[in-house]
């Protein structure tokens, strides 16, 4: 009798696969695209919201075997570029414990600092708690991988504001203790609160992905890891401004295969651009109003920071939006205004 050989799913491509392709494939047992080609084997009650928020979803893919992630991202490598970032953070962090850097630091800016980055841990969480939904509901392998890896980038993004809160503590006690209170109360907060709030009773796997990875997450993370890392440049901050970089670096790559991914459900079915541009009308407006309440910071109006304005903020975020939406042949809400 011949024997089978191990990866014998990969044969038809007729050359031998990547070390991507070997350990991504065919992972989900459930889905009916796995070894067994099997759903759930017993009737529980589980099987039923896998029936309706994913297998039932709108979107559709003849295959979701077809994803690739543009970077190929294994665990293993996944775990070698975090490691070369986290140096580069841990050195600038050992940098401001040394240096007396924190002292040197403006009254406005700490006030910045305290009102609008220290509280962005709560909607990091929120972030990664959506990014883990999707990576659980997800109906194919490779796309459960890259959202669970992008939830990991979330908490990372997390425990390092935490830990840059933590060493403005030392130097200026009480410095953001207030947080949570600000998150749950701040008018500049409450509509991105809200937003994630709506989102995390969103069920359906593929409007959440849209939701969070075509909508929420680009305009949120272009504000805050790449505009108030100007912001803080201009304010002397430099060195935060070195450690939001390396952040939106893993930003980057969440737009990058979520591109991947809505480009190949539309080049499956047709049928997918009305639905992945109906989902982004709906939550465009919420995540728009999100951006335009931070709007004071850029426009140098936040209470107790008076600063001069950050010139031309509004016009390259929709710039930058408007293109990345664009490079899959979608557009945003003509309802959705952004900072004014």
């Amino acid at each position: 009798m011949a024997q089978q050989k191990t990866y014998w799913h990969l044969l038809p491509q007729k050359r031998m696969p990547t070390e991507y392709e070997i350990v991504t494939s065919k992972l989900l047992c459930y889905t009916g695209e796995g070894f067994t080609g099997k759903r759930f084997e017993l009737d529980v009650p589980l099987l039923d919201w896998y029936k309706r928020f994913q297998q039932d979803s709108p979107l559709i893919c003849a295959s979701w075997e077809k994803f690739r992630d543009p970077r190929e991202t294994t665990y293993t490598k996944y775990t070698e570029i975090q490691r070369d970032k986290e140096i580069f953070v841990d050195g600038i962090l050992e940098e401001i414990d040394s240096s007396g850097y924190d002292g040197r630091l403006l009254p406005r800016w700490l006030h910045v600092l305290s009102r609008v980055f220290a509280p962005f841990r709560y909607p990091g969480h929120g972030l990664q708690m959506l990014a883990a939904y999707v990576g659980q509901m997800a109906p194919g392998g490779r796309i459960v991988i890259a959202a669970t890896l992008q939830a990991g980038d979330e908490m990372r993004r997390v425990q390092r504001i935490a830990y840059r809160v933590r060493q403005l503590q030392h130097i200026y006690p009480g410095f953001a203790s207030d947080s949570k209170a600000r998150w749950q109360t701040d008018a500049l907060w409450q509509p991105l609160r809200m937003a994630i709030e709506k989102l995390l009773i969103c069920y359906d796997w593929a409007e959440a992905f849209v939701a969070l990875n075509l909508v929420l997450k680009p305009l949120i993370d272009e504000l805050f890891m790449n505009h108030l890392s100007d912001l803080a440049l201009r304010e002397g901050d430099y060195l935060l401004g070195r450690i939001l970089y390396s952040l939106n670096e893993d930003c980057r790559w969440h737009r990058e295969w979520s591109q991947a991914l809505t480009r190949m459900v539309i080049e499956d079915s047709s049928h997918n651009v009305g639905t992945l541009q109906g989902w982004i009308e709906k939550w465009h407006p919420v995540a728009a109003r999100a951006a335009q309440a931070v709007a004071p910071l850029f426009e140098g109006k936040l209470e107790d920071a008076q600063m001069p304005p950050l010139v031309g903020v509004a016009q390259k975020l929709d710039k930058f939006y408007r293109g990345y939406l664009s490079d899959m042949g979608l557009q945003p809400s003509i309802s959705g205004t952004l900072l004014s």
